[in-house]
This record gives structure tokens, C-alpha cells and sequence, in this order.
């Protein structure tokens, strides 16, 4: 493969014509992010949890728990003990349960128990169900555990109720479908030094008929297994409680309003209706073609354009499934590594491209979740430079073809102008649409382009943006989720609940002194037998399932490794010198991520701050340490896989309860 070096043309002042246009190009993307850049950040939204507004709190209630069912289902009783207590029964929570049962440390799910505030299995499938859901990976990488369940996708992309099927399928598959607890938030987690157990406090909605119920519950090991869109939140919008119309959050889709149902997308409600949406994300590039079939008028409003490139569904075919698609045995991890290296710019010289879809071409993706192919980034002023440039450039060609198809699609310039995205393709999640910049050429659609500022405020008959009101009958919230960097990646934090390790000492506090502290991104000292899901110190990629799988294969290796040495009542801690020389190696690589300091502000900068330079030196080292493993996902499987082979428990101290009680008894 020719090096980027080498297709450069040079000019007679030294400087190469491809290195003038990425300046150019990068001088136009900082005008635009600058258009964007707020002081309050983050701080401009409201988890819909805590926002002042009952109407608003209200947005995030569950409308489709079966309370009189659920109550009848399960009876969990108060200090009941649990081998694994997993906080999250999403597609995570599921692989991490699935994978400790193929371990045998939860042999046909026994010992399993799963908490969850939605009221039954999914997460963000169970919570999500408005219309034109679909993933945006495609369904043979990202539905977790296809062989072993045997499913065959109906579609190339599989839409919402399909994922929500699925979640339930691998629950009954792995003997986990009667293992959990719905409706139930978590409040602490607090490990027992004596016992050798996490005790867990929790909160169980019984649903509007009942009282609720406080429990305590015990764990010999507990996970966390919270993803990141889990947090709805909205903007803080004067006056946007006083709407006098429905309002929802896309994440709590109101088909009693819209009409339809989550498996039907003819929303009849929407007739002779004004509708707004507020967002231009990955969920309303879904949900607004569907708007714009049932609704007499329809407003976007935009503070920064989605990059949205061909998506390209398509049913899928039973013969290549059969003959090339599940065709040998290990294939579905295999084209998850496969879909990887093209996206990380790592592809082998004549590596077919099993995927095939536009993620292939967004390998400058690379500059958000790493790739093999370019080492460790120095952290000098010309290294750094020298790694930004070649991102710009790795990137260009993907974002000229999509700011192009935006104008070849879009009919009316001025509007085409307004969609067009200036900015990384690493800034914001890429989006893939056949039919979104197409709905902007129906005359009943409108684009209400804020120019990076926001909707200015609501009155009870609408919306104001740069002094002219927008009247609607319907607000659709399309905003999103808590950023996934909140905490500094605390997965505590993340999760919303306070968590303490030996002698009382809280995850929140050892974060806020040291910054990320953990080892592979999964456990972190002082707190033994608690695994996470990690959003700082790992390996990552842009298929969530692939990311997590990996997490969950070398977490039950771990566990299994730990009770073949020590007995069923293992008790496994990170061993603070493995811990840091980890921290040494994650802040090595920090350099690779600058250039998302050039991003608009949105959900990967959480709103910008992830761009500004801490100026005191320790907050600098504190930041690093948040970073990830910037050489891909496929060199931190090899670094797994080495652990293990050396064997895995290197990095532990491994005891046993049963030991330590054992030994306290002769004592006494």
C-alpha cells in the first residue's frame, strides 16, 4: 500500500498541495465548531430524572412495563444471596451472563440475577422503540451470540423489534429468561470485608397499584453492565414545560399520540398535525422520514447537520447465509474482526471485505477508537501535528463524497448548504439513510437551521428560534442521552450509583484523586470481585457488541481461572502495581486522540469539554489516563489473549472467602 508521503504532489514553496487543502479544510471545520462552542457545555442539558419540570421528569417514565405481570413473576426476597448480581440487562448484560454460563462458573444460568430498571430485557432495545429504529451495524456483527442461538437475521439491518426479540432469545437460550429483577434501581453497592460479599441496596417499582419495595441483596460478584445510552436528557429550553401539545423523548416514544406501533410505523395521529423535532442525530435520521410520511407539516431543528451517508438495506439471502455468511464455525467473530480492520484503516492487502457497507469507508473513524497501523503517537508538538494531518487527509475522501451526495440529493441549495456536515467524520456517530435528506425535498418539511446555537425558547404554541416562533401541535425530543465520558468514565458514576471497596472506600472518590484506575479497563483495585463495562482505559470499536464480547470472554476466563485456584468462593483483586504500570501504558497513547480537540462540540466531546487543555498539570495526567487503547481493538485481543496464556491471574491477588472464614472461626 502506497504511503501518504508518497501520493503527495509537492509545490515549489516545499508544501504539498494535499497539505493546503487540509489546512483549509481544517481552518473551515474550527469555524464551524466555533459557531457551537457553549460555556456551559454539558451543563446545557438535563438528565429528563432531574429536570425541575414534573412535566418533564415525567418524560422518562416506562409506558410499557406489564406491572401486574411482573409482579407476579419473580419474588425476590431481602438478603437473598446471588453468585452474580449483573446491574444492566441489555445486550451487555446479557453477554457478560452468557459467557460466564458457556465458562461453567454459572452453569445453566444458576446464581444469575439480573437488575434492571425497564421492565424486562433489552436496554436501550427495550427502551427504544420509535419508528424507523434500526441498527446502525449490521445485524450479522451486531446481533451477540447468532451461532450459538442459531437466528438468522430477516435483514442486513435489523430493526428494533427484531433486536428486542433477540434479547430475549439469548435470555431463554442461556437458561436466564426467569433471572431477573425489573423495574429495580440501584443505590449502592458496598463491599463487606468480613463476608467477602458486595451487599447491594435497591429500590423495586411495583408500578402505580403497589408500594414500592426497598431490598438488600448479596453478591459474591457483582458487574456493571450500564451501556452508554442510558441517561435520556433534554435541553434546557426556557419555558418548555409550558408547551400546551404532547411532548415525548424519542427514547420514550408516545404511540398513543403518534398513532402506530412499535411494529407498525403508519402513525395515523400524526394527521393534519404540526410536528417539531429537536435533534439531528443518529435517531432522528431514522425517525424523521416516518414523521414526514404522516404529518401535515414537519420542523427540524438543527443545531449541528448529521454526516449521512448510503445505507443500503437488504433482505437476507438464505443461500449466502448458508454458503458464505455462516458458512464455518467461529464466523460471526471472525467478521466483526473483519469489519474492524477496514474501519481502522488495518486491512490486510487482499482481505476481502466481508461487511461492505459505508463504516468500510469511514477509516478515519480510526481517530476515535484507535487502529494496529500506526503505533504509539509521540507526544511532541510534531508528531502530534504529523498524526492529525494524516487523519485529515485519511479522512477527506469520505467526507467530500458525503458532503457531495448531501447536494446531489438535496434539491434546493440553500437547504442542501444547511445539511451539509463540516466537521470529522470521528466528531460525531456516522449516520447511514436512504431516505433522510430525501424527506428535505417534500414541501412539507421544513429544516429550521439554528446555526449551532439551538432553539432560543417554547411558548405554549411552539418553538422561537432567532426571534420567530414555529407553532406545532407535537414536540418529539430527539436529544439524545447523557455523554458517555461523564465521570471521567467512572462506571459508577455512568450508572448513577456510589460504590465502596475495602474498608468503605468510594469508586467515586478513588476516581476524583487519581483520575482512571483499572486494569484493562474492567476491575480496578481495592475493590475485588466487581467487573464493568469501561468507556476509558480499553479497547473499543464502533460495534458495541464486538467490544463487549471480547470484555465478557476474558472477565469469565478470569473468574474461572480464579475458582479453579482458589474453590467456589473466589475473591479476585487487581493488584495495584498491574493497575498502574496499565495507567503508564493508556497514558502513552493518549497523544493519539488529539485531534479530537478539533471536533464540533456534541455527544463524543461531551459538548466540547473533552476538546479544552486542562491547565493545572495533574488534571493534564488525570485526563490522559481517561483515554483508551489506541492501537485498535484487534491488538488489545492479542494483549487479552497473552494475559491468558501466561496465565490470566498474573495481574490478581486471588483468595478465598471460604478460606478466610475457615481461618476466623480456628481464631476464635
Amino acid at each position: 500500500m502506497a504511503s501518504d508521503e508518497s501520493k503527495e504532489s509537492k509545490t515549489t514553496g516545499g508544501e504539498s498541495q494535499d497539505d493546503g487543502t487540509n489546512l483549509r479544510l481544517q481552518r473551515k471545520y474550527a469555524e464551524e465548531a466555533a459557531k457551537r462552542f457553549r460555556s456551559d457545555g454539558v451543563a446545557q442539558f438535563v438528565d429528563l430524572k432531574d429536570a425541575s419540570s414534573d412535566r418533564v421528569r415525567a418524560l422518562k417514565d416506562d409506558s410499557w412495563a406489564d406491572h401486574s405481570a411482573l409482579n407476579a413473576k419473580l419474588a425476590v426476597k431481602g438478603g437473598a444471596r446471588y453468585k452474580f448480581i449483573i446491574l444492566g440487562a441489555g445486550y451487555g448484560g446479557l453477554i457478560y451472563a452468557a459467557n460466564l454460563v458457556k465458562s461453567g462458573v454459572a452453569s445453566g444460568g444458576g446464581g444469575v440475577l439480573f437488575l434492571d430498571a425497564a421492565g424486562g430485557f433489552g436496554g436501550t432495545w427495550y427502551w427504544n422503540r420509535y419508528p424507523g429504529l434500526h441498527c446502525d451495524i449490521e445485524s450479522y456483527s451486531y446481533m451477540p451470540l447468532l451461532e450459538e442461538t442459531g437466528y438468522i437475521p430477516k435483514n442486513k439491518y435489523a430493526d428494533g423489534p427484531e433486536l428486542l426479540d433477540h434479547a430475549n432469545r439469548i435470555a431463554k437460550h442461556f437458561g436466564l429468561d426467569d433471572k431477573a429483577l425489573f423495574r429495580t434501581t440501584v443505590q449502592s453497592a458496598r463491599w463487606n470485608d468480613e463476608s467477602k460479599v458486595w451487599h447491594i441496596s435497591i429500590t423495586e417499582d411495583r408500578g402505580p397499584e403497589e408500594e414500592s419495595r426497598r431490598l438488600e441483596l448479596e453478591a459474591q460478584y457483582f458487574f456493571i453492565a450500564s451501556g452508554v445510552l442510558t441517561v435520556p436528557h433534554a435541553p434546557k429550553i426556557p419555558s418548555l414545560e409550558t408547551f400546551s401539545g404532547p411532548m415525548f423523548h424519542t427514547s420514550r416514544w408516545d404511540y398513543s399520540v403518534s398513532g402506530g406501533k412499535p411494529d407498525d410505523w403508519n402513525l395515523t395521529g400524526l394527521q393534519g398535525k404540526r410536528v417539531g423535532i429537536i435533534g439531528t442525530g443518529a435517531t432522528a435520521i431514522q425517525v424523521v422520514p416516518h414523521l414526514a410520511k404522516s404529518a401535515k407539516e414537519v420542523y427540524v431543528f438543527q443545531r449541528t447537520p448529521s454526516s449521512v451517508s448510503w445505507r443500503g438495506q437488504r433482505p437476507t439471502d438464505p443461500e449466502e447465509w448458508k454458503t458464505k455468511i455462516a458458512a464455518t464455525k467461529g464466523w460471526q467473530t471472525a467478521r466483526m474482526k473483519n469489519m474492524d480492520r477496514f474501519l481502522t484503516d488495518a486491512a490486510r492487502e487482499g482481505e476481502e471485505n466481508l461487511v461492505a457497507d459505508s463504516w468500510s469507508h469511514v477509516t478515519a473513524y480510526s481517530a476515535l477508537v484507535g487502529s494496529p497501523r500506526w503505533g504509539i503517537v509521540e507526544p511532541t508538538p510534531e508528531k502530534i501535528g504529523e498524526h492529525v494531518a494524516r487523519l485529515y487527509r485519511l479522512d477527506q475522501p469520505y467526507t467530500e463524497q458525503v458532503r457531495a451526495r448531501t447536494a446531489a440529493i438535496v434539491k434546493d441549495p440553500d437547504t442542501a448548504a444547511r445539511l451539509t456536515a463540516w466537521y470529522p467524520s470521528w466528531c460525531k456517530r456516522v449516520t447511514f439513510s436512504d431516505e433522510y435528506l430525501q424527506a428535505f425535498n417534500l414541501p412539507h418539511v421544513h429544516l429550521v437551521d439554528t446555526d449551532g446555537k439551538g432553539v432560543d425558547s417554547a411558548t405554549k404554541d411552539g418553538l422561537v428560534v432567532a426571534g420567530k416562533e414555529y407553532p406545532l401541535d407535537i414536540i418529539v425530543l430527539g436529544t439524545g442521552f447523557r455523554t458517555p465520558g461523564h465521570g471521567g468514565g467512572n462506571p459508577a458514576e455512568r450508572a448513577d450509583i456510589r460504590v465502596f471497596g475495602r474498608e468503605g472506600k468510594s469508586l467515586h472518590n478513588k476516581w476524583d484523586e487519581q483520575g482512571a484506575s483499572t486494569l484493562h479497563g474492567l476491575y480496578t483495585g481495592g475493590f475485588p470481585n466487581l467487573f464493568f463495562s469501561a468507556v476509558a482505559q480499553t479497547g473499543q470499536a464502533a460495534n458495541f457488541v464486538f467490544t463487549v464480547t471480547v470484555w465478557a470472554e476474558h472477565m469469565a476466563q478470569v473468574i474461572a481461572d480464579a475458582e479453579r485456584a482458589a474453590g467456589p468462593r473466589a475473591v479476585v483483586e487487581v493488584k495495584k502495581e498491574a493497575e498502574e504500570a496499565w495507567a503508564v501504558e493508556i497514558v502513552k497513547r493518549a497523544a493519539w486522540y488529539t485531534s479530537i480537540s478539533g471536533c464540533t462540540p456534541g455527544y463524543i466531546t461531551s459538548e466540547g469539554q473533552a476538546s479544552q487543555t486542562p491547565e493545572d498539570a495533574a488534571e493534564m495526567v488525570k485526563k490522559a489516563r481517561s483515554s483508551g487503547w489506541s492501537e485498535g481493538m484487534e491488538s488489545f485481543i492479542r494483549l487479552l489473549e497473552k494475559y491468558r496464556a501466561e496465565g490470566s491471574l498474573r495481574a490478581f491477588e486471588v483468595g478465598s472467602a471460604a478460606a478466610s472464614a475457615a481461618a476466623a472461626a480456628a481464631s476464635s
